[in-house]
Parts: C-alpha cells; sequence; structure tokens
C-alpha cells in the first residue's frame, strides 16, 4: 500500500489544523504518528480514511484520491476513542455487523481476541467499562485485517496490562497478516518499540517523517563539566539543557561523527544516546 499526501491543508474556519503537509507512506510497516494535543493528529487520520475533505490539496492511495471512492475507502479502517452509549447489540451482533463490509474481516480472529480480552458476549456493548470498549475497538482493528489501518488512540481506558497484550497481538498479527498500521498516540515511551517509521506533527506541519532507528540515532545527551560541554555542544543544535552544580547535561539532535565521538571520549565527557520520548518531548516544546 501506498499514502501520499500532497500539500494537504485543512482549515476550520481562520484555524489551520494541517497546514501544507507533504509526506509518502509505503509497505506494511507500523507508522508511529506524534504530536501534542492539537498538532493535527486526528485530522491527518480523518482525511486519510475519507471522514472528511482536505480544504487545500490532497491524499492519493494506490494512486487515487479515496473520497467517496469505495474500492479504497473498504481497504482503510480508522478506528479511534468511542464511548459507545447508545450501543445496545453485544459485541458479536457488532462485529456481525461490520463483517459484510470488510472482505478480509476474521470473525475467528475476533472471537479469540474477545477471550483474550474477556468481554462479555452477551452484555451491551453501552454497558461495558472504559477499557472493555477501548477492547471493542482493538478487537474491530485487527480483525478486519484492512490493508491500511488507522488506529487513534484506542488504547485510552485500558489497564497497563491490557495494553500489553494489544502491543504484543498487534506485532504477531502483523507477523501473520502484514500490513500497514498508522497509531496515534501520547504514550510516546511505552509504544515506541512498535514504530519502524515516525512522523512527528508539530501545529499541523511535518517536523519529522523518519525511519525509527535514523531519527532516534540523531540524538544525544552530552554529560560533563559544564565549560567543557559547553565548548563541545557550541555548534550542536541543543534542545534540552540540565545543570548541578559544575555537571552539565545537555541533549543535542544530529548526529555525531566517529571522530566528535571520540573527542568527547578523550575531553572526559559521557554520551548517552535519547530516546524516542527525549526527542519528542523537546523538540516540540512550545519555545522551539
Amino acid at each position: 500500500m501506498n499514502i501520499k499526501a500532497e500539500h494537504l491543508t485543512l482549515t476550520f474556519g481562520n484555524t489551520y489544523a494541517l497546514r501544507d503537509v507533504n509526506f509518502e507512506l509505503s509497505g506494511n510497516k507500523i507508522f508511529g504518528l506524534l504530536g501534542r494535543n492539537g498538532a493535527g493528529k486526528t485530522s491527518l487520520l480523518s482525511i486519510i480514511a475519507s471522514y472528511r475533505e482536505p480544504t487545500i490539496g490532497k491524499i492519493i492511495i494506490n494512486g487515487e484520491e479515496p473520497f467517496e471512492n469505495a474500492k479504497i475507502m473498504r481497504q482503510v479502517a480508522f478506528l479511534y476513542d468511542q464511548e459507545y452509549e447508545n450501543e445496545s447489540e453485544n459485541i458479536i451482533e457488532l462485529l456481525q455487523g461490520i463483517q459484510p463490509y470488510r472482505p478480509n474481516f476474521s470473525m475467528e480472529y475476533a472471537e479469540y481476541l474477545i477471550d483474550l480480552f474477556k468481554l462479555d458476549r452477551k452484555k451491551a456493548i453501552k454497558k461495558f467499562s472504559k477499557g472493555m470498549k477501548s477492547a471493542v475497538n482493538v478487537i474491530i482493528g485487527l480483525a478486519s485485517r484492512t490493508p491500511i489501518t488507522l488506529l487513534d488512540e484506542v488504547y485510552l481506558g485500558m489497564d497497563a496490562h491490557f495494553r500489553e497484550i494489544f502491543y504484543k497481538e498487534l506485532l504477531e498479527e502483523q507477523a501473520r497478516h502484514p500490513r500497514m498500521f498508522i497509531l496515534s498516540t501520547h504514550l510516546v515511551s511505552e509504544m515506541d518499540y512498535l514504530f519502524d517509521e515516525v512522523i512527528i506533527l508539530d501545529r499541523g506541519s511535518v517536523m519529522v517523517h523518519e525511519d525509527f532507528d535514523s531519527f532516534i540515532s540523531k540524538g544525544a545527551t552530552i554529560t560533563g563539566d559544564g565549560e567543557t560541554v559547553d565548548q563541545f555542544v557550541k555548534n550542536k543544535k541543543q534542545i534540552n539543557v540540565q545543570q548541578l552544580g559544575n555537571t552539565k547535561a545537555v541533549m543535542i539532535y544530529g548526529e555525531l561523527t566517529a571522530e566528535e565521538e571520540a573527542e568527547a571520549i578523550r575531553l572526559g565527557l559521557e554520551i548517552s544516546p535519547a530516546s524516542l520520548h527525549d526527542l519528542f518531548v523537546h523538540l516540540t516544546k512550545e519555545d522551539q
């Protein structure tokens, strides 16, 4: 599958939700979509899923525009946090209603997931707890087996135990039936090991779109004597600074050469890698 965004812009009145977004996603990968509240994550996913049209620009999926395109729309599933407050059906009835619209839907796999998340087959979904409703969204997203599966913070309400079950099942399902997943999340440190590529939105624009390993390799924290650290990082992009007494730790964004790493060691400085969470938090700070 291939998704291409070309000068994608979405406005609500005079407010920009997305601003001149350009990217291309290809292959059976898990993409992490990150951004602060209001960065445009849900707006972007809703356009990919044909829930809304862009104001300017376009989304192209496998060479075609998806909006009101039944062939393409059947290949995209968009799951997000839902309350199901008016849903009087039980989980089996709900899934049976979805199945005809999803050519790859596996009821056998859905039944397995129902047991895995310990859901009551007879209980009306509107009476489920918040965590159980989140499990319903996960089950629909995984069992539909659509070539493009968009999961917008579907874990909300799940406790840590069931979130871990979700992550494990996601990876196993990706191995069994590879497809394109786009996961929107705020739980960056908890989910980073799932991602093949990372997209960071900031105020409606793409700040980063990069292979996971390449991206995190660009972040490092340099720690040591304050004056020595300052001299070493003076020409680097500094995204966080902490100091305690004479010891200073500066997080930089930008790859170090082998010569620079050797020089840091010679100067008695410590180099430690930055996590995806660290890079995300400090690159998207308001004062950046």
